[in-house]
């Protein structure tokens, strides 16, 4: 009897699938994503921040590789970038894509580092996570930074001119680092050939290394989950499937997040300023991206009360033990210590918190 037409495609799906997975391993990797559960509680939705950064990460890799067809890095790159803009179909929404998914991937990796502080996520055995995670945040930071520089307008130029004054405040090291970051003592066509390499090539490689690092430790160790939720018996705890359950809801935020990025890339494109000079005067209130506007104004709050380079170096100790402190907060609270380690930890993130948006919204008002 002949086969129907549906399963006809049926075997054809089964014997693509058996082919697959006698080469992939299908099967067992399904077997184990449907053993891993996820906590279910009222901060489950913290969750999520995880891949939300994580697809901003994907959007910014497709379009930088599109911006990469047209960038040109060197005298060219202010060219390259006002064809882009103004010139290329699409280019402006490609160019504005990449801008807003780097803005809110920041945003997002901060989101994701505070909710896994307050729910003790760096205890036992997850402190490498914590680690990893840090360390991600740093390279996020460094990559939206490296990134400014290359459209080369007045306002990049000069936003990075004062960015790199706050490495060069650093004793001893701070100018040696500075001038390898500039390739000498002024911003030329030099630093706009490093600052694309760091940002195309060492970057990537480099977060690629610690995101695999971070996702793994993940998946063996399983999402933390909050104290109250810890101190219930196990019966009482409620816990979804990763594979479909959280998996969909997950993806849903991810589409959502990606949904936004496009949203206001579309809205509110990024402008291109008129071509670096750097002859000309700063621009009245030139100040650094958003994200380092909290150290800027710790620079400018301790220049003033004590001008000179002691109020430098006196800013660059309190960031340098606050990034300290921060690390090693999994040896001070580890696991089963008292509560009163975590009652200081929990203001510790509080005041962490608190700092970086109190000194965020001073500067912008300082101004």
């Amino acid at each position: 009897m002949a086969k129907s037409k549906s399963q006809e495609h049926k075997s054809v799906w089964h014997r693509t699938y058996d082919w697959l997975d006698e080469r992939l391993g299908l099967k067992s990797i399904a077997a184990f994503l449907s053993k891993k559960t996820v906590p279910v509680h009222r901060h489950t939705y913290w969750y999520y921040w995880g891949g939300i950064t994580l697809t901003l990460f994907i959007i910014q890799i497709i379009t930088g590789m599109l911006l990469m067809v047209y960038y040109r890095p060197g005298p060219e790159a202010y060219d390259s970038v006002r064809k882009i803009t103004y010139e290329y179909e699409f280019g402006w929404l490609i160019r504005s894509i990449h801008h807003w998914a780097a803005n809110l991937m920041v945003l997002s990796v901060f989101v994701h580092m505070f909710s896994a502080f307050f729910m003790r996520a760096y205890r036992k055995p997850r402190e490498f996570n914590w680690w990893t995670g840090i360390g991600l945040l740093l390279l996020t930071l460094t990559f939206a930074f490296s990134g400014y520089l290359l459209p080369f307008d007045d306002l990049s130029y000069f936003a990075t001119k004062i960015g790199l004054e706050i490495p060069q405040s650093i004793p001893i090291v701070g100018p040696i680092l500075a001038s390898i970051a500039r390739g000498g003592t002024d911003i030329t066509e030099l630093t706009i050939q490093r600052f694309f390499t760091l940002h195309v090539m060492i970057l990537p490689l480099t977060i690629f290394l610690f995101l695999t690092i971070h996702l793994a430790l993940i998946l063996k160790h399983g999402s933390a989950v909050p104290v109250s939720e810890t101190a219930k018996p196990s019966a009482a705890r409620k816990n979804i499937k990763f594979f479909p359950d959280f998996f969909v809801k997950d993806f849903s935020m991810w589409l959502s997040a990606a949904g936004v990025c496009f949203f206001l890339a579309a809205l509110f494109p990024p402008q291109l300023g008129s071509p670096a000079d750097p002859l000309r005067p700063a621009p009245e209130g030139i100040h650094p991206e958003w994200y380092f506007m909290s150290p800027y104004m710790l620079l400018k709050l301790f220049g003033r009360i004590f001008p000179g380079m002691f109020g430098a170096l006196l800013s660059i100790f309190i960031m340098a033990f606050a990034v300290i402190i921060w690390t090693a907060v999994p040896f001070y609270d580890p696991e089963g210590k008292a509560a009163k380690r975590a009652g200081i930890t929990f203001y510790i993130g509080v005041a962490a918190a608190a700092s970086l948006l109190i000194l965020t919204v001073w500067a912008y008002l300082d101004i």
